[in-house]
């Protein structure tokens, strides 16, 4: 019985690392920032993938795709390449136009949360000068 437990201790301490990192990733994904366009290897490698499983159904290897997909592209001449980089170029100009949305946003959300703690920081300057002052008062007509 005890060796049982031990194992599925084990099990959920790997569970829990696992987890941890894609608690991240979900965090950046929900905050809204725009993912990182792909280049012009990655647009390739996506439409490649899907070639190279209709060939060769039984593969599941991820490292046989992706070691097919890099030698061929490195035997591409540039005018092969040309239509990735070409669909590469558009993607990151669309990336662009919606981080400048996203920081947009961004910059005017912080700017309202700045002025909001500016507000409160300085609330509690007054309160901590008017403690200070009091104080004084007292110590002097403790003095007398």
């Amino acid at each position: 019985m005890k060796g049982k437990a031990d194992t599925s201790s084990k099990g959920e301490g790997r569970l829990k690392a696992a987890g941890g990192a894609s608690k991240r990733k979900k965090a950046a994904a929900a905050s809204g920032k725009p993912k990182r366009p792909p280049s012009a290897f990655f647009v390739f490698m996506s439409e490649f993938r899907q070639e190279y499983q209709a060939e060769h159904p039984n593969n599941k290897s991820v490292a046989n795709v992706s070691k097919a997909a890099g030698e061929k592209w490195r035997s591409m001449s540039d005018a092969d390449k040309a239509p990735y980089v070409e669909k590469a170029g558009q993607k990151k100009q669309d990336y662009e136009k919606t981080k400048a949305t996203f920081d947009k946003k961004e910059s005017t959300s912080s700017k309202k949360t700045k002025t909001q703690d500016d507000e409160g920081s300085d609330k509690s300057k007054s309160e901590v000068d008017d403690e200070d002052a009091g104080s004084d008062e007292e110590n002097d007509e403790d003095d007398e």
